[in-house]
C-alpha cells in the first residue's frame, strides 16, 4: 500500500534552469583553474570565474530553449 503527501511541493528550479546554472559552475569552475593554472592569482582567478559563470549562463540560456 502506499501513502500519496497530501501537498507535494513543487520543485525549487525546473530542470532546464538547474542544467543551465550546472553549466554556468563548469564554466566558472574552467576558468578559475586554468586563471590560476596560468600563473594568475587566487583573486584573479575568481574575479574570472564569476564573469565566466556569468557569460556562460547568458549563453547557455540563449542556446538551451
Amino acid at each position: 500500500m502506499t501513502v500519496s503527501q497530501p501537498n507535494p511541493q513543487p520543485p525549487l528550479l525546473s530542470q532546464r534552469a538547474a542544467v543551465i546554472l550546472l553549466l554556468g559552475a563548469l564554466t566558472a569552475a574552467a576558468a578559475t583553474g586554468l586563471t590560476v593554472w596560468a600563473g594568475g592569482t587566487p583573486a584573479a582567478g575568481l574575479l574570472a570565474g564569476g564573469g565566466a559563470f556569468a557569460g556562460g549562463v547568458l549563453f547557455f540560456n540563449a542556446i538551451i530553449s
